[in-house]
């Protein structure tokens, strides 16, 4: 089976490439995508939570996607709570 890092960033990035620019997704879009993806039924995709907030944080480490709250710029480790994620250029 893919590796579930993987499966979350491309999807992340499929899923902001299918929104007008400086559109936003939330992490919980791709975890539901990714497990349905493969086979999931139900509120399983909820504990796909953290490896997707983890995949964007590579994103941002890479300079692909910034991480947003009430529409700001915050650091992925500092922040608690709801977060969206925006791909950068």
């Amino acid at each position: 089976m893919p590796d579930l890092d993987d499966d979350l960033r491309t999807t992340i990035l499929d899923l902001l490439d299918q929104r007008a620019a400086g559109a936003t997704i939330c992490p919980s879009e791709a975890a539901r995508a990714v497990h349905a993806a493969r086979g999931g039924e139900g509120d399983g995709w909820r504990e796909l939570m953290e490896p997707a907030r983890a995949a964007a944080g590579g994103l941002v480490t890479e300079g692909r996607v910034e991480i947003t709250q009430g529409g700001e710029v915050v650091d992925l480790a500092r922040v608690k709570g709801p977060i969206r994620i925006r791909r950068i250029g």
